[in-house]
């Protein structure tokens, strides 16, 4: 008696290694550079503090006040006082979100300073912080 051939079957499943392998690595890389997307390209040189602020969520408003005394409102540069104070209470109303929180620039006058929270308060912010980065560890002496 003569044997049947069996047949071979074709293959007709979908490889996703290589898929899984491509998601991977462009997840890691987004996962690298959205901070430097979030942070933007404004020059600014916090000061250092004890107690860092980890209050900094994606919902906050953020104002950058540059050594120049220059006032960026999430990323954006305010021609003044007036143009700041109606963008603050636009975005307010927006979000529903009453916290500003300030960079301010280590050699910024403290009087721009004073005058941005002013402003802030105005269009009606009741929480306002101020964005500071962590001192090493190293340096844990008092300056007096």
């Amino acid at each position: 008696m003569l044997k049947k051939r069996q047949r071979t079957r074709l293959i007709s499943e979908i490889n996703i290694t290589p898929l899984t392998d491509v998601m991977l690595v462009l997840l890691v890389i987004f996962m690298v550079t959205t901070p430097f997307i979030i942070q933007g390209n404004i020059k600014i040189n916090l000061p250092a503090a004890k107690a860092p602020s980890d209050e900094a969520l994606e919902d906050n408003t953020i104002v950058a006040v540059t050594k120049e005394g220059k006032a960026y409102l999430n990323g954006v540069e305010m021609a003044d006082d007036a143009a700041l104070t109606s963008g603050l209470k636009a975005v307010i109303a927006k979000t529903d979100n009453k916290r500003v929180i300030i960079e301010g620039d280590k050699e910024t006058m403290h009087g721009d300073i004073v005058r941005v929270m002013g402003l802030a308060r105005d269009a009606g912010a009741d929480k306002l912080a101020i964005s500071t980065i962590p001192e090493p560890a190293g340096d844990t002496k008092d300056k007096k």
